[in-house]
């Protein structure tokens, strides 16, 4: 029954996730847009596992 309010109390404010938006694109050199897609696609807001898809869409390249 406790479940929902960690989860909420661990929840990421907007700022917090354009501050990881913006850090994100700045360190692998993208741009902002391309990692809110990657945001939105994987439904992920948790740094190292941006990381991980970026890194694979790097990959590809």
């Amino acid at each position: 029954m406790t479940l929902p309010l960690v989860a909420a109390s661990t929840a990421k404010s907007d700022a917090e996730i354009e501050a990881d938006v913006a850090l994100l694109a700045k360190r692998h050199r993208i741009s902002a847009a391309i990692v809110r897609e990657i945001m939105r696609r994987t439904g992920m807001t948790e740094r190292s596992q941006l990381e991980r898809e970026i890194a694979k869409g790097k990959a590809r390249r």
